[in-house]
């Protein structure tokens, strides 16, 4: 929970208020599958795509279609779902103990390399909501196509505290 104004809390839910973030309603799965699943203390999340309202912001090829800032958007649009729907199966953010990986997948055009200034865009906006100390490692993977036509999917793996 958000602590009371002047308290020392900074947990996530506070951060995310502190930067103005509001989180879109978590995603619905396109197929048969679960957005999330927690086996002990570590939380996964199905590949979270760019999408709003069960529908693609973006689609196409970063460096074809689309430019370096689309697929930032892109990548952060996913992040927001992703904490959507971490928020909906932990109950609140607080809960995250740490970010352990994020996984990229960029459709790209071939000759497109700046892959990792697309990725910052979420490794900036996790550490922004959960700290510098969570910080996570990742791997980012330049595809031909994606589902849907995105550009992104974006793969994240949260370590969690038990329920309190």
């Amino acid at each position: 929970m958000v602590g009371a104004e002047g308290s020392q809390a900074t947990g996530a839910e506070r951060r995310l208020q502190e930067l103005g973030i509001q989180l879109p309603a978590a995603p619905m799965p396109f197929g048969t599958y679960v957005e999330t699943v927690q086996t002990g203390n570590l939380l996964f999340l199905s590949g979270m795509l760019p999408v709003v309202d069960h529908k693609p912001k973006y689609v196409g090829r970063v460096g074809k279609e689309l430019d370096l800032e689309a697929g930032r958007d892109a990548a952060y649009t996913a992040a927001l779902s992703a904490l959507a729907a971490a928020k909906k199966h932990l109950g609140s953010l607080d809960r995250v103990t740490r970010v352990v990986r994020l996984g990229f997948f960029i459709a790209t055009s071939g000759d497109f390399v700046d892959q990792p200034r697309i990725a910052d865009a979420v490794s900036d906006l996790f550490r922004d909501i959960f700290g510098i100390e969570k910080t996570s490692v990742r791997a980012i993977i330049g595809v031909a196509s994606l589902p849907l036509g995105v550009p992104i999917e974006l793969d994240v793996l949260f370590e969690v505290a038990d329920n309190q």
